[in-house]
């Protein structure tokens, strides 16, 4: 398949390089062969951070030049600049409460060979730990006939994520660990719900995987899991810490914290 030249995505692709590069941002992949250099495929990511689009696609690149279009929500689109380079670099705009055009979207796009980039938690996950997942990276892959690439990324949080202020100091010169699994078939006489079921099973050993090899240890620290001795909230504290942000936005949508 030959890609075009796009420099919109490659000019931004160029920026986040040199803002991983200024903050000494240390990226380790595992499994980088797993990702497709040609086809259409659906990447189902971890979500822990606000960063993990831009390192997963600085990996990809790095790796194979191939662009991702991640689904996003719809509100990222109706900021005036943001939203031009949004569609210029042909993302997919999500409405949480009609997504069926974007579904669509992403099928016509996986079936012209593009790689579609899917978080299947629907948010960031402030407890560090996977969440239940939505079945639409399975029913995507199902539905256009493509592998589907599970891949954790853990060390994305350090960076920018929910609920915490990272000062500038605290982001330089942290480790990343991405490992990429294995690409996983589905079909559309598998169970959406089994199959989800799977990936999530399968992203959470990448995760354990992922955090094995991280060169720190999180003993203590904010950003690792609480399971794991880490100082993060719960699952159970953070469900209920985005119920109460979820109720301020809900009372003034100009609230974002």
């Amino acid at each position: 398949m030959t890609y075009r030249n796009e420099p919109i995505y490659t000019a931004a692709i160029g920026a986040g390089r040199a803002m991983f590069g200024a903050l000494r941002v240390r990226r380790t992949v595992i499994g980088a062969q797993h990702l497709p250099d040609e086809g259409g495929a659906v990447i189902a990511m971890t979500h822990f951070g606000y960063l993990e689009f831009a390192i997963v696609e600085w990996a990809t690149w790095l790796h194979n030049r191939r662009r991702i279009r991640f689904m996003t929500k719809k509100s990222v689109f109706e900021k005036r600049v943001v939203g031009s380079f949004m569609r210029n670099m042909k993302h997919i705009p999500v409405d949480m409460k009609a997504g069926a055009s974007a579904y669509a979207a992403a099928v016509a796009a996986l079936k012209s060979g593009e790689l579609i980039g899917v978080f299947p938690e629907a948010g960031v996950s402030a407890s560090f730990t996977i969440r239940d997942f939505k079945s639409g990276a399975v029913r995507l892959a199902a539905e256009a006939g493509v592998p589907l690439i599970p891949l954790a990324v853990w060390g994305g949080q350090r960076l920018m994520t929910k609920n915490r202020k990272i000062t500038l100091r605290e982001r330089l010169g942290i480790p990343i660990m991405m490992v990429v699994g294995e690409p996983i078939t589905v079909t559309m006489a598998d169970d959406a719900t089994a199959a989800t079921a799977r990936l999530k099973s399968t992203m959470e050993g990448l995760l354990e995987k992922a955090q094995q090899s991280y060169p720190l240890d999180g003993t203590g620290q904010w950003w690792h899991p609480r399971h794991l001795g880490g100082a993060a909230p719960t699952p159970e504290g953070a469900a209920a810490a985005d119920a109460e942000r979820e109720l301020r936005r809900a009372e003034d949508p100009r609230k974002r914290r």
